[in-house]
C-alpha cells in the first residue's frame, strides 16, 4: 500500500485527530463509528469522517498532490457490503439469507426490471435481524426516519410544497408501490420473522429510501462469475455528492475489495471534501431519488417554448466555455481573472437555452437582441408562476430551523428552481453587455 499512495499508510478507524475546528459546525464522527470497521477490516488513508447537520461527509487529512496515478483512500472489503444481482437468478454476495427464509420468497416476487430498491431495501431489513451482521451496528449510524430527506417519507403538505406537480406525482406512486408492497408481504398472517423487519410502513419507506440514495451500482468480477449488481457499501456510502468529483469507486476482484481514489492529477488540500459523482441528471432526478437538489446543476434544463434563440458560438465565447455539449466546462486560460460568475447554472445554460449556429456567420446584432430580450420575458413568466420568489423560500427556512428535513429538502427544491432561472436571466443581461454592446 506505500508504494501505491507514495504516503505511509494509517488506519482509518483510529479516531481521528483535528488540530483546528471545521467549518460548517462539523464535528469528529463518533469513535464507534471507527472502531466497527477497524474491527472488520476497512482500510482508508489520509481521510477522517466528519458529522455537521447534513449528516456525515469525508474529508482530506492531509494535502495530496497530484500525481499521474489515481491514489487510493479507502478500502471496503465484499463481506460487509449489502450486494444483489440485477438479473435473475438473485445472487448474493456475501450470501447472508439461509436456505428456505421467507425473506427471500419476497425478494422472489419483485419485478426483475423495476424492483432493485424494494429488493435491497429488504435485503437491508433482513442484515438487521441477521446475528453478528456488521449492519446491525452500521445501521446506527445511518439517518433516522427524522433525519432522513427521501421524499418516500415525505406528507401530502410537503409534497405540495415543491411546487412541483409532476415531481409530486412521481413520488406518490411511488409511495404507493412500495406501501402496496409492505402491505402484501407483511400482513397480519406474515410470519415473525417477517414482521419484525418492518412492523409499519413507515419502516419500509425509510429503507427504501436509504437502498435509493446509498445504492451504488458496480459490475463485479468473482473468480470467473461477473454480476451487475445493487449495492449498499459501508462507509463509501458517506461520500458526497458533486458534479466535479476528486474520486471514483473501482472494484479489485484480486480480493474482493471497493476501492475509493483520488482521481489521477487531483490536487488535494487538507480539509477538502472527497466526493464522487451521483449521476448526471436534472435537480428533480436528484430529489426523486436523493432527497437533494442543487443551486448550480449543470444539467437543470428550463423549457423554453423556442421561438427565440441566440447564436450558441457566441454565447459560449462570452462566458469561455469550452467543450462539447456533454462536457462543458469553463476554459480559465481564456480569461485574463477568474469569472466567478461562471459556475455549474451557466453551463446549464449553454445547454438549456435555444441557440442556432451556422459556422462562421456573424449574427445579426438587432435580431440577437431581440432573442436576447424575449428570452428574458419567458424567464420572468416562468418566475411569476410560482405562489412564492426564492427570497421568500429563504426567509421561511430561516423562520423554520425546526422544520422536518423533507419539508426542508422540498423548499430548497423550488428554492433551487427559481435561483437557476434567476441566474439564467442574469447571464442573457451579461450577455447582451459583453458580444452585443
Amino acid at each position: 500500500m506505500e508504494a501505491e499512495t507514495g504516503l505511509p499508510p494509517f488506519m482509518l478507524f483510529e479516531k481521528p485527530r483535528v488540530e483546528q475546528p471545521m467549518p460548517g459546525g462539523l464535528e469528529p464522527a463518533d469513535p464507534d463509528f471507527y472502531k466497527i470497521g477497524y474491527v472488520r477490516h476497512v482500510r482508508a488513508y489520509g481521510i477522517e469522517f466528519m458529522e455537521g447537520p447534513d449528516g456525515f461527509g469525508v474529508y482530506s487529512s492531509r494535502d495530496v498532490e497530484p500525481l499521474r496515478r489515481a491514489r487510493i483512500i479507502m478500502e471496503i472489503p465484499l463481506e460487509l457490503m449489502l450486494t444483489i444481482s440485477k438479473k435473475l437468478p438473485w445472487m448474493f454476495f456475501p450470501d447472508i439469507v439461509p436456505l428456505g427464509h421467507p425473506i427471500f420468497d419476497i425478494i422472489n416476487s419483485t419485478n426483475e426490471e423495476a424492483d432493485w430498491d424494494l429488493r435491497l431495501a429488504c435485503l437491508l431489513l433482513f442484515s438487521f435481524d441477521c446475528e453478528g451482521n456488521f449492519w446491525q451496528l452500521y445501521g446506527d449510524f445511518l439517518p433516522s426516519v427524522d433525519e432522513s430527506t427521501s421524499l418516500l417519507l415525505a406528507t401530502e403538505e410537503e409534497l405540495s410544497e415543491l411546487q412541483d406537480q409532476k415531481l409530486a406525482v412521481a413520488i406518490r406512486e411511488k409511495q404507493r408501490q412500495a406501501v402496496e408492497f409492505w402491505e402484501k408481504h407483511w400482513h397480519p398472517g406474515a410470519p415473525l420473522k417477517i414482521k419484525r423487519l418492518a412492523r409499519d410502513p413507515e419502516r419500509f419507506l425509510w429503507a427504501v429510501g436509504i437502498a435509493q440514495s446509498r445504492c451504488t451500482n458496480l459490475q463485479l468480477r468473482i473468480g470467473a462469475l461477473i454480476q451487475d449488481t445493487n449495492m449498499l457499501v459501508p462507509y463509501a456510502d458517506m461520500l458526497n455528492h458533486s458534479f466535479r468529483p476528486n474520486c471514483f469507486l473501482h472494484w479489485r476482484f484480486k480480493d474482493r475489495m471497493l476501492e475509493v481514489l483520488i482521481n489521477a492529477g487531483q490536487r488535494i488540500r487538507k480539509g477538502d471534501e472527497m466526493t464522487i459523482n451521483y449521476m448526471a441528471g436534472q435537480n428533480h432526478m436528484l430529489m426523486e431519488r436523493y432527497g437533494f437538489s442543487l443551486p448550480t446543476n449543470p444539467w437543470d434544463e428550463i423549457p423554453f417554448s423556442g421561438h427565440s434563440k441566440i447564436h450558441l458560438d457566441s454565447f459560449l465565447s462570452a462566458f469561455n466555455i469550452s467543450g462539447l455539449p456533454s462536457d462543458y466546462y469553463y476554459n480559465s486560460r481564456l480569461s485574463e481573472g477568474e469569472d466567478t460568475f461562471v459556475d455549474g447554472a451557466i453551463l446549464a445554460a449553454a445547454r438549456t437555452l435555444p441557440t442556432w449556429s451556422d459556422g462562421d456567420m456573424p449574427p445579426i446584432p438587432s435580431l440577437e437582441r431581440k432573442a436576447v430580450l424575449e428570452l428574458q420575458e419567458e424567464c420572468q413568466q416562468f418566475l411569476a408562476e410560482f405562489p412564492t420568489t426564492a427570497e421568500h423560500d429563504q426567509q421561511i427556512l430561516d423562520s423554520n430551523p425546526q422544520c422536518s428535513r423533507t419539508l426542508e429538502a422540498a423548499i430548497r427544491y423550488r428554492m433551487h428552481r427559481k435561483m437557476f432561472i434567476q441566474k439564467i436571466n442574469s447571464a442573457l443581461e451579461l450577455y447582451l453587455d459583453r458580444i452585443l454592446f
